[in-house]
């Protein structure tokens, strides 16, 4: 049976003479947190994925490619959320309502709120972000204030079946790691939410295998899974 999405025979080039990686196959299915492991390519791989990167091979998400999904439709159902977000112009509610105002990002179901554009900042508010920071323009944060409010639109505007989470946590502390791993882990089991999987990125072994249901070795001829990560 196929899965929700599939990688088949990836292929992503370095230079003209150079690949980052080659004959990448896998599958993911629904429930399924992936954590990507592996020295180099990883993050390439993931805007792969999101059809972000030029590459070669196919993607499908539930058996139809980017293009044949329209690929803003795909985005927003294959969602990258990078490490650092860019520098964006205004503040983080501008671009939220922005990004609302696209057709293709109109939610299937509204959240707890009455409002799409409220419930990503209810989510950074669980998250410890005053909504005051939402007026702040990008430049003025953090990078673990606009690294939870980019993570908190991914998930709030509740769009996205598969997630590409790019070191999500890797500018939090310990505790606001534990936040936001425990309410992504949630979603993903809840009947509310649009969220079906996830595809991670972290040079936390820890993390990987507090949050973590299979484990994907990258290298430059492929990638091979492994059962799990074993204790130190």
């Amino acid at each position: 049976m196929a899965g929700l999405l599939q990688v088949c025979n990836l292929s992503c080039a370095k230079d003209k003479e150079h690949s980052l990686f080659s004959n990448l196959n896998f599958v993911v299915n629904e429930e399924d947190v992936v954590i990507l492991q592996g020295k180099s390519g990883k993050t390439s791989l993931l805007k792969c994925v999101a059809h972000l990167n030029m590459y070669g091979g196919e993607v499908l998400y539930r058996g139809r490619t980017p293009k044949s999904c329209g690929v803003p439709t795909y985005r927003t159902k294959v969602s990258y959320v990078p490490q650092r977000p860019s520098l964006l112009a205004g503040t983080p509610r501008d671009f939220l309502k922005t990004v609302t105002s696209f057709r293709s990002r109109a939610p299937k179901v509204v959240r707890r709120s009455n409002s799409d554009v409220i419930y990503p900042v209810e989510v950074a508010n669980a998250w410890g972000i005053d909504e005051e920071l939402w007026d702040r323009n990008w430049s003025n944060l953090s990078g673990g204030e606009s690294q939870r409010i980019a993570l908190a639109i991914a998930v709030g505007l509740n769009t996205a079946e598969v997630l590409l989470l790019d070191e999500p946590t890797s500018a939090l502390d310990p505790y606001s790691t534990t936040l936001v791993e425990g309410f992504i882990s949630d979603e993903l089991r809840s009947t509310e939410s649009e969220l079906k999987a996830i595809i991670w990125i972290t040079h936390s072994e820890e993390q990987a295998r507090r949050v973590g249901t299979r484990f994907l070795q990258v290298t430059p001829t492929g990638c091979e899974e492994e059962p799990s990560l074993s204790e130190p």
